[in-house]
């Protein structure tokens, strides 16, 4: 049964290895190598979203990509907000995290 109250982000959504048609939503510049469940919570966190402990999923496969583990996060909906606006304010933070990371700061 469809959940209409959540947003489920994957991490294949920002997954710079992926093509569009493996699973990437964000163009090739706003997306990371390789993220991890925690860094998208974070920026999940950082861009104003609320999310529950139990709404991770670290050992869930994406359903272009079955055969490999992928992960997600289910947050709630804010009214008036459109997934891919979430999905666009999300990847700006993860790269902004990444940028941080590789300038040696926190």
């Amino acid at each position: 049964m469809k959940d209409y109250d959540h947003v489920i982000l994957w991490l294949d959504y920002f997954n710079k290895n992926l093509k569009r048609r493996q699973g990437r939503k964000v163009k090739r510049e706003r997306a990371v190598f390789d993220p991890t469940v925690t860094e998208l919570v974070e920026a999940i966190k950082t861009a104003g979203f609320q999310v529950a402990d139990d709404a991770i999923s670290d050992q869930a496969r994406f359903p272009r990509r079955s055969f490999v583990k992928s992960g997600y996060v289910m947050m709630a909906k804010k009214e008036g907000v459109s997934k891919s606006k979430v999905v666009d304010s999300v990847a700006e933070r993860l790269l902004q995290k990444r940028a941080r990371q590789k300038s040696g700061k926190k």
